[in-house]
């Protein structure tokens, strides 16, 4: 069965990956995106005004609505969903709490995944740092990230979950760059964000003690990794009930 799919965010970066990703599946298929204003087409799929989201959903019927937009733009299209019964997967991150709860509280009434990144191997990277922080207990811990000059948000929102996921583990505090006469404190971690060209994304995790270093890293090189998880999880949503949903869960369906 094809997955109907609408594009929130069309004409940004990643919308436009999403579009021309699906374009080469048979098991999904991209019937209409939404942008701030009226982009007419991208792909051959028609574009239109964020104002239009209602008339669209009831016009073109889609399984899942796929976000790649900016907190504002996702949470403006969260009603509508919920009117038109339609799911919704997430990929924007820089929400605050009351947007993050707005989200929460749509998936009473329609599925809906969020996740701060659709990379495959970012969830076997997560996996790992929770193997290796809990076994390299006192180890020193640095964490690192690299993204496009346009990117908004910093940290990123994967490299909050890196943080939320070492947390679990240990008890750290974030200490957001240095400057000056900064010693460094037993139970911290130092989080870094570059911005820089076109640079897709960049993750590192380090632990560093006993006389040895221990890096962990990610590193996409197109945007279409994302894309391509943003669709699975879109394909494996259609397929369930109102509720709230993680990426690993399409990860350990397959």
């Amino acid at each position: 069965m094809t997955t109907r799919v609408a594009v929130n965010g069309a004409a940004g970066r990643m919308g436009r990956t999403v579009i021309e990703t699906a374009a080469e599946r048979d098991d999904v298929e991209v019937v209409v995106g939404f942008h701030a204003s009226d982009a007419g087409e991208i792909g051959g799929v028609p574009v239109v005004g964020a104002e239009d989201v209602p008339e669209a959903l009831d016009e073109y019927d889609p399984d899942v609505v796929v976000d790649f937009s900016l907190p504002d733009a996702a949470l403006g299209i969260v009603d509508a969903c919920v009117e038109a019964d339609v799911g919704l997967v997430v990929g924007t991150t820089g929400f605050d709490d009351d947007g993050f709860d707005a989200l929460e509280a749509a998936s009473d009434e329609i599925p809906v995944l969020k996740a701060t990144n659709f990379s495959r191997g970012i969830q076997v990277l997560l996996r790992t740092i929770t193997e290796a922080v809990g076994a390299l207990d006192g180890y020193d811990l640095e964490l690192m990230e690299t993204h496009h000059n346009d990117k908004v948000d910093a940290p990123s929102g994967t490299a909050n979950t890196i943080l939320e996921t070492v947390q679990d583990e240990r008890d750290v505090e974030p200490v957001y760059g240095r400057e000056g006469h900064a010693p460094r404190e037993e139970d911290e971690i130092g989080v870094f964000a570059r911005r820089a060209g076109d640079i897709r994304g960049e993750h590192e995790l380090v632990l560093a003690g006993n006389d040895e270093v221990v890096s962990l890293s990610h590193r996409a090189e197109d945007r279409a990794v994302f894309a391509a998880g943003a669709l699975d999880a879109a394909a494996w949503l259609a397929e369930q009930g109102d509720g709230w949903h993680e990426f690993d869960e399409v990860i350990d369906a397959d």
